[in-house]
């Protein structure tokens, strides 16, 4: 009989996916599948929500509303963990997550979904209304089976229309507060919603490499990335008169248009040299590490970069007003 090969021989990626497999999963396996560097921006976000909506709170009930938020956000990430485990296994950028790397298993993933996402809606309802519940419930259902589970993988508009339930924790903090939800809090998530595309393309021009292995048609492989580049400057232009719009309809004021203003130029500024690049071009450009790319990428490793920073700001300068005493 053949004997079996040495240890020594077998591939060690093998090895050590299978000893994850055998090992009993860590709290921070768990902390993982909620995604927290993307739940950050979800409950900064929603708390700004909350603060502009100027409606007095007790900061105990703030509080518990600001957690329910961060806690739906991350049953989210569990739910698209667990349904997009075969392509996260494929993909360079997500080889490493709990559930493709075998450290937690795709039914307890389902399984913190599902208890998480019942545990921020209910508690949400309790302590506050049911139209923030309701809003809650529905960014779940959104980002969980409309985006994971249908357009991630069906379309190239996939970021598109799934940016939606990135876009909707400012107005769900708003209704938290206040029990409702006007026009200045859905200008908020219109911001970010019109946000998203750019920021996320400029990304995904990088990486589109992964994207192609796990047959996932974002924008740089489904048109390509010339076509990418100009729909980037394009949704950019759209952006920047929007991000000023708050000046005009009272939810912002001066501090806010030096902010949106100047950081809306070199944003533009930004989108221009990437439409003028040749990013996205040729074989996956990265170095190492995610901000690590080769110099024919810069471009669009810079607005990324540039995006997340310029939305931090615009929410953190409409806080800072709102706590000031700016009427």
């Amino acid at each position: 009989m053949p004997k079996s090969p040495p240890v020594s021989e077998i591939a060690p990626d093998l090895l050590a996916a299978d000893q994850a497999a055998r090992a009993p999963a860590l709290w921070t396996d768990y902390l993982q599948l909620l995604k927290p560097r993307v739940m950050s921006l979800v409950v900064f976000t929603a708390f700004v929500g909350l603060i502009c909506s100027s409606a007095p709170m007790n900061p105990v009930l703030a509080a518990v509303a600001v957690f329910c938020i961060a806690v739906g956000a991350g049953a989210s990430a569990a739910f698209n963990m667990w349904f997009d485990a075969d392509i996260d296994s494929v993909m360079r950028r997500t080889q490493g997550r709990p559930v493709p790397s075998g450290k937690v298993q795709g039914a307890d993933a389902l399984g913190l979904g599902i208890v998480l996402s019942l545990l921020s809606v209910m508690l949400l309802a309790m302590t506050t209304n049911w139209l923030a519940a309701g809003l809650l419930a529905f960014t779940i259902f959104f980002y969980a089976v409309v985006y994971t589970m249908w357009l991630k993988r069906w379309t190239a508009q996939n970021i598109v229309v799934g940016g939606l339930a990135g876009a909707l924790p400012p107005v769900i903090g708003w209704a938290a507060a206040s029990g409702t939800a006007p026009a200045n809090a859905w200008l908020m998530v219109l911001i970010i919603f019109l946000w998203t595309p750019p920021h996320f393309w400029a990304l995904s021009l990088y990486t589109s490499e992964d994207y192609a292995k796990a047959g996932v048609p974002m924008m740089p492989v489904a048109r390509g990335a010339k076509s990418t580049r100009l729909q980037i400057l394009l949704y950019s232009l759209v952006l920047i008169p929007v991000c000023i719009a708050p000046v005009f309809t009272g939810l912002g004021h001066l501090p806010y248009l030096a902010v949106s203003g100047l950081g809306g130029a070199v944003f533009l500024l930004l989108a221009w040299r990437l439409f003028r690049s040749q990013a996205g071009e040729g074989a996956d450009p990265r170095n190492g590490q995610l901000y690590d790319v080769k110099v024919g990428a810069r471009d669009a490793r810079n607005l990324f970069a540039f995006s997340i920073l310029y939305l931090f700001s615009l929410f953190a300068t409409l806080a800072a007003e709102r706590m000031l005493g700016f009427a």
